[in-house]
């Protein structure tokens, strides 16, 4: 089970959020959320988690990617649902076949959650039909696009 640091309450030189909650239900709300972004390959929620899933996520699609059985009993231990589980393997892994990581995508939302204000971002799976943001082209450098605008904004 890949999570298994990832929801113990042990802190020593861990350098995930806690999310405020115990291990336990740490991950049952993480599980829960990865089964909504497998199903609707986009959700609202806050910037902690939505950070905090993104690798989480990453890690799921690469186990579809594998395609193996072993790969198929290690996403079923996580996701909650055997359609998303279908879904992940029959639909998003050969949609990433040709890419190599960097899944997800956590963009923030102006708006905060009403009732404490929480900052709230969507998190995405890039490369999709109706994405929010299309993705970079593979093998740009964000230097050389960084070089690209200051050549222009000097002329």
């Amino acid at each position: 089970f890949f999570l298994h640091f990832f929801f113990s309450n042990d802190m020593h030189s861990k350098t995930y959020s806690r999310l405020g909650r115990k291990g336990g239900h740490r991950m049952a709300m993480l599980r829960n959320m990865l089964t909504s972004l497998i199903k609707h390959e986009r959700i609202l929620t806050t910037t902690p988690r939505a950070r905090a899933l993104s690798p989480l996520a990453d890690k799921l699609i690469t186990y579809g990617k594998g395609g193996t059985m072993h790969h198929k009993n290690l996403a079923s231990r996580i996701v909650r649902e055997k359609p998303a589980v279908i879904k992940l393997f029959g639909i998003l892994a050969p949609r990433y076949r040709e890419r190599q990581g960097g899944y997800t995508r956590v963009m923030k939302v102006s708006r905060q959650r009403y009732g404490d204000a929480a900052d709230m971002s969507v998190i995405e799976f890039v490369d999709r039909p109706g994405e929010l943001r299309p993705a970079r082209e593979t093998g740009t450098i964000r230097g050389q696009d960084f070089k690209r605008v200051m050549d222009v904004y000097k002329e």
